[in-house]
This record gives structure tokens, C-alpha cells and sequence, in this order.
């Protein structure tokens, strides 16, 4: 699922580079717009008592810089889930060129900290969706 990223100048360094820093915001901006266009806005998961932190950010991959000015567009896919675990990729291009690669692990908990094995029985829909994108990928 496409997400797209305008390049801000606070987020260059004295180099004119985007600093490394700002592409695990963009992963986690991307992830965000992910849950909502599969329609599970993350606002939605707070009122119905869930949330899904990272707990893992692995193959980070930075292959070509990117500048103020410069458009984004962010691919976000499901690379596993077993219930209990979302892994999600991410593929930044510019101009079509891949930029950066990397994929986050997060897990399911309750608003007060209790972890949330997926399924039948907890948040059906979402279980149900995630398997889905991961079998059609």
C-alpha cells in the first residue's frame, strides 16, 4: 500500500542529506496510513482498547540519499504475521529508485499492557485481513 513523503528541510543534515534518523519516522508515518487504508485507522485501534508498538526494526538498507524537495513514495506490505507478531517491509523510492528498504516487527497489546494473541476470538477482522495480505502478497 502506497503512502507518499515530501522531504522537509529540518529533516536534511549539514550534508543536504536526509539524516538516517528520519526514515524510521517515515516507516512508522507509513504504517500508520497501512492500518487506516486497510481500514483499521490507528485511532480506532486505541477506542476498541488495542495497540501495536514496534518492538523490532531489522535489514535496514540505506541505498541512495534523498533531499529537501524530494517526493517519497513509501510501499508498506505484510512480510509475516503468526497472531502474534506483524513483521511489515517497506520500500522508499524516488523517481522510482529504490532509496531504502527495511521492515519492522510489532505485536498487538491491550491500552493497559496485557499482549493480544490475534484471532478468532480477539479482533477477528483485523486477524482475518492481515492473513489475508500475507497469503496475497
Amino acid at each position: 500500500m502506497g503512502y507518499k513523503h515530501l522531504v522537509q528541510y529540518y529533516e536534511t543534515d549539514k550534508m543536504g542529506c536526509t539524516h538516517h534518523s528520519n526514515y524510521i519516522r517515515w516507516m512508522e508515518e507509513a504504517r500508520c496510513d497501512f492500518f487506516k487504508k486497510i481500514g483499521y485507522d490507528y485511532m480506532e485501534f486505541e477506542k476498541l482498547g488495542l495497540v501495536s508498538p514496534i518492538v523490532g526494526l531489522n535489514n535496514l538498507k540505506f541505498k541512495k540519499p534523498s533531499t529537501f524537495g524530494d517526493e517519497i513514495d513509501i510501499e508498506v506490505s505484510v512480510k509475516a504475521y503468526n497472531s502474534i507478531v506483524l513483521t511489515a517491509h517497506y520500500e522508499m523510492k524516488k523517481d522510482g529508485v529504490v532509496i531504502f528498504e527495511g521492515d519492522s516487527e510489532s505485536c498487538f497489546l491491550t491500552t493497559d499492557g496485557k499482549m493480544v494473541i490475534m484471532g478468532e476470538q480477539k479482533f477477528p477482522g483485523l486477524h482475518h485481513t492481515l492473513k489475508d495480505l500475507l497469503e496475497n502478497k
